[in-house]
């Protein structure tokens, strides 16, 4: 590991996010991002405060805080809460739509925060621990967390449940734009190893993993929209690949037809891996 902490294969990644931010950097992608995306709901957040044994954290630190959904949500529960971006555009997208006064927002990588040991009950990574380099962000999290603080690293499966039709031409979609990134020698980067590569960091003295869902609504726009929230389908299109060949295309027609002008409900499917340091 370098003396700032970033082992070799951090640096892989961070080159990696270099080049697929640049959809991140493409006009009202975060905007939309933020607009579109789903936001953590309550069972997480007393989930977390039930398990660290804190009513009312006195800090939560949310790395890879994007556009601030996962941060801000903290607003009204902890007294101060950290979001950690590395990303310019998304954090000045999380500071535009944060007008909490216990919310801040900081420039550095999750693995670099800049924040004090053992001064935080809850470290939370939402769809983003995937992108990290899963040693060092631990190693940092272990060290920023009290004893008894909880990680918990979370992700919704995509897409969420709604009209079957829309449903099975969304993952056409993802199963696309994941082989045309394969073809290019793009790594895949999963989120299946995350309870294990928790449990083998040596870091927590328990570990599990938690399933539960949130009900939200939506219409046409939103379903698009979330989309086109995907970092690699926006990447992709910036580069010249058709909506057709992605499975954009069919997803518009199958939307329209299915969804029409009406909102649907939408069940967002979350997975929890929680690790107590």
């Amino acid at each position: 590991m370098s003396r700032s902490g970033v082992t070799e294969h951090s640096q892989e990644l961070i080159s990696h996010y270099k080049g697929l931010a640049r959809s991140y950097t493409l006009p009202e992608f975060a905007a939309g991002y933020d607009s579109f995306r789903p936001s953590p709901p309550k069972v997480l957040l007393d989930m977390l405060c039930h398990v660290a044994d804190a009513e009312v954290p006195a800090l939560v630190v949310d790395l890879g805080s994007g556009t601030g959904l996962s941060t801000r949500a903290w607003a009204e529960r902890a007294r101060e809460v950290v979001g950690i971006e590395a990303s310019e555009e998304m954090r000045a997208q999380a500071e535009r739509a944060t007008d909490a006064k216990n919310v801040r927002y900081v420039h550095a990588f999750a693995q670099e925060t800049g924040l004090p040991d053992s001064c935080t009950d809850l470290v939370t990574c939402s769809q983003s621990f995937h992108w990290m380099d899963h040693v060092s962000v631990l190693e940092e999290a272990s060290r920023i967390l009290r004893p008894g603080g909880v990680f918990a690293a979370y992700d919704y499966d995509w897409p969420p449940v709604f009209q079957w039709e829309v449903e099975r031409a969304f993952g056409e979609m993802v199963r696309r734009v994941g082989m045309r990134r394969a073809r290019e020698g793009q790594p895949r980067h999963t989120k299946d190893m995350h309870l294990e590569r928790m449990k083998e960091s040596g870091h927590f003295r328990f570990v599990r993993e938690v399933v539960f869902h949130s009900r939200e609504r939506g219409d046409a726009e939103r379903i698009l929209g979330m989309a086109f929230s995907l970092g690699p389908v926006v990447m992709l299109l910036d580069e010249g690949t058709s909506e057709e060949e992605l499975g954009v295309a069919d997803l518009r027609e199958v939307v329209a037809r299915s969804i029409g002008d009406a909102e649907v409900e939408l069940f967002v499917c979350y997975r929890a891996r929680l690790g107590v340091l």
